[in-house]
């Protein structure tokens, strides 16, 4: 079970990807921030510039001066009273104007008198838009100014340049930057703490050599409870037996010993008929023929005798065969016909078929894909490590160049692996 790996643990490969989500997480924040505050800025730029030029177009100072008809009067009268509002509301200008946009007011006293830059609407209305004028690029609102009769005296524009915007946004960055300080802060944190349970728990194994330990106590756990069941199985009859012997029933305790021999051997003379089979496997499939009598269970074991060496190691093998047959027979015992069947065939091109059976209530389609994820179980989770079992076989199976499926009808998992020479160097 020898992997190819780049040295680093499991612990350090969880740190670095959390702290790698951190970071990206803190960056796409960042640019989210900046993009809220950049669209927030301007739309209190266009609140501010219509409230502004509504206030003012409404003003009886700015609607008798229009009416005068007098620009220069006008312009004196208003002028003060536009710089005033420019400071008080954060404004870079207020252009008061004639009906024909002939500017009556403005920041630069040179431009009084001048055309008013940007679009004026063709009939009395308020229009906002962006557009670079006298003093560059600006958001801007202009508001025509009507009198009491509804007639036209002229146009309030208010304004508020994009120079003035970007430099609202520099100033809220340090926000925008400390708060995704922060949340880099606390993901490395959380990256830390991750390392430090993993660590606790995988030492300073790297991911290849940590699948292989779970394979390994796996394997070890699936062939001890079958092991554990044959043992159990003979203790009982032959405990049965000497008593028998016993009480002078010697015919009935010959009758045991040799039914237990009888049915073994069906099983033994398939897994020996292999000529290139693993010991391990072989054990395997005795212990859980144990295993089903001991849970009522009709156990079905078909081993072709063509069956080529397994790509996979000793453990591996255990591993995959032992978690597909506990998951049949904790499927089987579900149903009122309780039966297990296992199958092992050659392929074609000299790979393994392996199929596991059972007459369980099935699988919903829609999980298929779902019972091979690492934790989830339709069972409660136990001291066993429900939800590793599916996960790992795919793994295994994977890594080895093999695939795994599932169909119903019976609920069938099929395991199919290529030739021991063609098995994939797993990385």
């Amino acid at each position: 079970m020898a992997h190819l790996s780049d040295g680093r643990s499991t612990a350090s490969r969880v740190f670095v990807v959390l702290l790698g989500a951190a970071v990206v997480i803190g960056v796409l924040v960042a640019v989210f921030l900046v993009v809220e505050a950049q669209r927030a800025i301007r739309a209190e730029a266009e609140r501010v510039t219509a409230a502004t030029a509504v206030s003012l177009a409404a003003s009886p100072d700015v609607v008798s001066a229009l009416s005068a008809g007098d620009e220069d009067k006008a312009t004196r009268r208003l002028e003060p009273y536009a710089l005033a509002v420019i400071d008080e509301a954060g404004l870079d200008f207020i252009t008061v104007m004639t009906v024909d946009g002939i500017r009556v007011t403005h920041p630069d006293a040179e431009q009084i008198g001048g055309r008013y830059l940007g679009t004026i609407p063709a009939s009395p209305q308020t229009l906002t838009e962006e557009f670079t004028g006298t003093l560059g690029p600006s958001v801007r609102t202009i508001v025509p100014v009507e009198d009491a009769g509804g007639t036209l005296r002229g146009w309030v524009a208010a304004g508020v340049t994009t120079e003035s915007i970007s430099e609202t946004l520099v100033r809220r960055l340090p926000l925008s930057l400390g708060i995704t300080l922060g949340l880099v802060a606390l993901g490395t944190g959380g990256a830390v703490l991750a390392r430090w349970f993993t660590r606790r728990i995988a030492g300073d194994l790297p991911p290849g050599q940590l699948r292989d330990a779970v394979s390994s106590y796996e394997s070890i756990r699936t062939l001890g409870e079958a092991l554990r069941a044959q043992t159990h199985e003979h203790g009982n009859r032959m405990h049965t037996a000497v008593a028998l012997l016993e009480l002078g029933r010697r015919d009935e305790a010959i009758e045991i010993l040799t039914e237990t021999s009888r049915q073994s051997q069906s099983l033994v003379d398939q897994v020996t008929a292999r000529s290139q089979g693993d010991p391990a496997v072989g054990a395997l499939l005795l212990g859980k023929a144990s295993q089903a009598k001991e849970r009522g269970i009709d156990w079905r074991v078909h081993i072709d005798p063509a069956t080529p060496r397994s790509p996979l190691s000793t453990v591996d093998s255990v591993s995959v065969l032992g978690n597909l047959i506990d998951n049949a027979m904790d499927a089987a015992a579900e149903s009122d016909d309780r039966w297990v069947a296992v199958s092992l065939r050659p392929t074609a091109d000299g790979g393994i078929d392996l199929e596991v059976s059972d007459s369980g209530p099935g699988i919903p389609h829609d999980r298929r894909e779902q019972i091979f994820q690492r934790g989830y179980s339709t069972k409660p989770a136990d001291a066993e490590g429900r939800g590793i079992g599916l996960a790992l076989v795919r793994s295994v199976v994977t890594d080895a160049g093999g695939t795994v499926t599932v169909t119903e009808d019976p609920t069938t998992f099929r395991v199919v692996l290529p030739a021991a020479g063609s098995r994939r160097r797993r990385a």
